[in-house]
């Protein structure tokens, strides 16, 4: 007896939970996407009248879906998005033998145009520590989050599910969840080290709840800190310190990277640190890292000098 289409929805939440180990952030999106195509399906017809299949598609009928919801999404950024929640939903019924081949695998994704990333300069990353109010309760809490999204280059994710039993300050290693729960060693620098020791001081005279014992970074009222919350800490110092760049947590990942890279790390091992499954991911660091020789060689080389001067 053929499966009801409702047990196929809930099978394919179960898939993108357990056997590929997505966040609950990534299966929201991609169940948004496949209720575009569900809703999309509802109100179309076959040509014997009945309501399109989501789970039989073909892709001219594919096709027509896309080209349908693009008119409406204009951003290539959301329209890649989707298409890869689309992608998603047929690899896995390809995978679990709903069907015998993926309608998705030659529709065209959106060609989109490659953003680098926004960096701050060393300077700049001095002023933000700088900008931190020490004499407050949160003034050390501050200084050891900005010194482990920087000095490590986590995602501000990364940093709020951080626990204290993942902390190895003895070996000055963290152990890290990152994407998919896929763990990765990411050394702690000693600055960071020394800025989250007297944090723990600090934190020792914290009312920590009890759901937040092991959370490394806490709220005033001793509950988990929120992303927003990290990002919200992040614009303000940024203010305090005149930093005018649209900045957010990430930018501190991004200008860890970048740095290093400057310094003459090795790619692979940034890409290692960073936690990216493919290299081509960490190569846009190279993008920038070529801007900023550029802009070097416009400002401090004597035949460009010599040229300004006529």
């Amino acid at each position: 007896m053929p499966k009801a289409r409702s047990d196929i929805f809930r099978e394919y939440h179960t898939w993108l939970r357990l056997e590929r180990g997505y966040s609950s952030h990534t299966i929201e999106g991609y169940e948004q996407d496949l209720q575009r195509l569900r809703t999309y399906c509802s109100a179309h017809t076959d040509s014997q009248g009945q309501a399109l299949d989501p789970v039989k598609l073909d892709f001219d009928q594919l096709q027509d879906f896309v080209y349908e919801e693009f008119k409406i999404i204009t951003s290539s950024t959301t329209q890649a998005r989707v298409l890869a929640g689309i992608r998603s939903w047929y690899r896995f019924l390809l995978y679990k033998d709903y069907i015998e081949q993926d309608p998705s695998e030659l529709i065209e994704g959106p060609k989109k145009a490659r953003h680098l990333p926004t960096v701050l300069s060393l300077e700049e990353v001095n002023r933000l520590m700088a900008a931190i109010d020490l004499s407050t309760n949160e003034g050390h809490r501050n200084r050891a989050m900005l010194e482990m999204l920087y000095g490590s280059g986590l995602r501000v994710s990364e940093l709020t599910d951080l626990h204290l039993s993942q902390i190895f300050l003895d070996e000055h290693y963290m152990l890290i969840q990152g994407k998919g729960s896929k763990q990765r060693l990411v050394p702690l620098s000693p600055v960071a080290e020394e800025w989250f020791g007297y944090w723990m001081q600090q934190r020792a005279h914290w009312p920590i709840k009890p759901e937040a014992k092991d959370i490394a970074f806490v709220n005033r009222y001793g509950r988990p800190l929120t992303r927003a919350m990290v990002f919200t800490i992040i614009r303000r110092l940024c203010a305090e310190a005149g930093i005018t760049k649209t900045i957010s947590p990430h930018t501190l990942r991004h200008s860890f990277a970048t740095h290093l890279l400057q310094n003459g790390a090795d790619l692979r091992v940034i890409q290692q640190l960073l936690g990216h499954e493919d290299l081509a991911t960490t190569e846009i660091y190279t993008h920038v890292d070529v801007q900023n020789l550029r802009q070097a060689i416009l400002q401090y080389h004597p035949a460009n000098k010599l040229k300004g001067e006529k």
